[in-house]
């Protein structure tokens, strides 16, 4: 399981069950689940007071208990195998970030075990990302992977089954749609919301101000005035957004930077052969690879499916326990 601030993913036998926002709807009064998932993320920031949508995990870790216990128990009822319901796995192996505390792990073990795991594990999210992108984490050679999430982006350098040097930063896709809000607010005197400055970033979101031929169009966005509540339509452009996001990006060029500094010189040497691998949804940020590549002068691969790369990882570590020490 991918639990993550923006998507939980699940996993099974190396196919994805459950792909839903990390998004649960609670009746206020009785603190009981009324969605999960896409259900309840129709409801984000559309709700009557009677509701309360809540994203339970913010910058990686879990920001409210029960409402994640929750969340992880509808996501798992949701499981279905063929035409009937999927009865909880006794066994579960969760990515956590690698710079989580005592304190926040033991709150995800916590959670899992209350939604119904009888056999918790918890493993960095990074080692996931790799074991999911197909990298032998257990050979004696330096592989480098940069997951970037929806609150935090995991970068690690990896080899005999350990983390070597490593970056927790939480600053990832939330940050950027924060970057993305702000900047419609103060460059167009629009407000948009959370949900629509996300969709600015799927669509015309960039890190560099020139993508030649991958250019998309220019994004419509509609939302009211700042000042006047009139009704505005303004038009965005990749180039815009790509210098929004200069700042946050640069936050993320520096700490790859600071891991490599940790590496010892002859995993640096298999990492320049190697290549730096890019997961997580940040991954898919129109000209990222490009920029990160001549900005650091390793090559960037983006993995084929980013978004699930933790998840297939959880699942692969979950079918293969007995060879995996590094599971906690």
């Amino acid at each position: 399981m991918d639990l993550g601030t923006a998507n939980t993913i699940i996993s099974m036998g190396g196919k994805i069950m459950v792909d839903e926002p990390s998004v649960v709807a609670l009746d206020r009064r009785t603190e009981k689940m009324i969605a999960v998932g896409s259900k309840a993320k129709m409801m984000y920031e559309k709700t009557s007071p009677e509701i309360r949508t809540i994203r339970p995990l913010q910058d990686g870790v879990i920001a409210d208990f029960n409402a994640c216990e929750q969340m992880i128990r509808g996501m798992i009822k949701n499981m279905r195998i063929g035409n009937r319901l999927f009865s909880p796995s006794l066994k579960m192996v969760i990515g956590v970030p690698s710079g989580s505390t005592e304190v926040e792990l033991r709150a995800v073990r916590d959670s899992a075990e209350h939604a119904g795991g009888r056999e918790v594990y918890l493993i960095y999210e990074p080692m996931a990302a790799a074991i999911g992108v197909g990298i032998d984490v257990l050979a004696p050679e330096g592989n480098m992977i940069v997951d970037i999430g929806g609150g935090s982006t995991e970068i690690a350098v990896i080899s005999l089954g350990g983390i070597v040097a490593d970056r927790s930063l939480r600053v990832a896709g939330d940050e950027l749609t924060a970057d993305i809000q702000e900047y419609m607010s103060r460059q167009h005197n629009v407000k948009v919301s959370e949900r629509m400055a996300e969709r600015i970033k799927i669509n015309v979101g960039a890190a560099l101000s020139d993508l030649g031929d991958q250019a998309p169009e220019d994004y419509i966005v509609y939302g009211p005035n700042r000042i006047t509540a009139l009704p505005m339509k303004v038009a965005v452009c990749y180039q815009e957004i790509a210098h929004c996001l200069e700042k946050t990006i640069a936050k993320i060029e520096t700490a790859i930077l600071g891991a490599l500094e940790d590496t010892p010189p002859e995993l640096y040497a298999d990492i320049v052969h190697n290549g730096i691998y890019l997961t997580g949804g940040g991954a898919l940020l129109r000209g990222l690879a490009k920029r990160l590549t001549d900005k650091i002068n390793i090559p960037f691969h983006v993995d084929e499916d980013p978004l699930h790369s933790v998840a297939n990882g959880t699942s692969i570590a979950l079918r293969n326990i007995q060879n995996f020490s590094f599971l906690m």
